[in-house]
């Protein structure tokens, strides 16, 4: 039984795989609607890689937003409903260049702030160390001489 279900599952895989890429080929034949998906495609971000656009991924879901996109460029739609329709499905997460506003504020001034308040930690950490520097006095003729005899106990030459 096991074995039945496990051919019918691989069979069923196999035509889904055959017909994605019949479909895919199909779309590709138009290079005006290639060049769009392409475009699009450069626009929008992959939910599961973050650092790549869903044109660069070959993670399973950018290749379904892929075939989402085609399907609606060959349904007529245009790239502003297109981009519309992911941003109310995905949020603005999905676009690779988020809009600037409220919610998205942190996404663009979250690495300057990082930087500005590690180049503060850092500036502050440099002028404590050259304080202390400063501050350093010479051994005392007591002092000199202990340190000179614990040399001469770890090293008698």
């Amino acid at each position: 039984m096991i074995a039945r279900a496990l051919i019918f599952a691989l069979f069923l895989g196999s035509t889904v795989a055959i017909a994605s890429e019949v479909n895919e080929a199909a779309l590709a034949a138009d290079p005006v609607a290639e060049k769009r998906l392409q475009d699009l495609s450069t626009e929008l971000r992959c939910l599961v890689c973050q650092n790549q656009t869903i044109a660069d991924s070959n993670a399973e879901l950018a290749q379904d937003l892929r075939r989402e996109i085609r399907g609606m460029i060959k349904d007529g739609k245009s790239d502003k409903e297109i981009i519309d329709f992911m941003v109310v499905r995905y949020g603005d997460f999905v676009l690779y260049r988020p809009p600037v506003k409220g919610i998205t504020l942190l996404l663009w001034g979250g690495p300057v702030a990082l930087m500005l308040l590690g180049l503060f930690v850092l500036i502050r950490y440099l002028r404590r160390r050259a304080t202390r520097i400063a501050d350093d006095q010479p051994l005392s003729a007591d002092e000199t001489s202990r340190a000179d005899a614990l040399l001469k106990e770890i090293n008698p030459k």
